[in-house]
């Protein structure tokens, strides 16, 4: 049986814990997580300065320790918090970063357009600079 996204996000919430955005913000600030933005290279023009961009479709590449994409900044065995602009893309790819192994991670609560609401810093991407 076929399912909507809608259930598929709800199943990926059900599953994975949310941060709010000053949490989060405390425990980047901390070194105690790392941030992780999926969305698409188009919407990266303001983001939360450091996070690590990842784009929702290469996920799996970059988060795989055997895979020659990795990116060691996403460790398996640390906390990541997953952001995109309001939350739906980041729960399912908390979701797919638990069935690969990841134990402590979290959605943003709201995604970016919470953080910029709560009035949190974020940062400018301008190519070529």
């Amino acid at each position: 049986m076929s399912k909507t996204v809608a259930e598929l996000i709800a199943e990926a919430n059900a599953q994975i814990g949310k941060v709010s955005p000053n949490d989060a913000a405390a425990e980047a600030a901390a070194g105690a997580a790392v941030l992780v933005d999926v969305r698409e290279p188009v919407e990266w023009e303001h983001h939360i300065a450091g996070a690590v961009q990842v784009p929702r479709g290469l996920l799996e590449f970059v988060a795989d320790p055997a895979s020659p994409k990795h990116r060691p900044e996403l460790d398996p065995a640390g906390r990541v918090i997953v952001y995109c602009r309001s939350g739906a893309r980041a729960a399912l790819a908390c979701a797919t970063l638990k069935d690969m192994g990841f134990e402590n991670v979290a959605n943003l609560e709201g995604g970016f357009g919470a953080w910029q609401a709560a009035g949190l810093p974020s940062a400018e991407h301008h190519d070529g600079i």
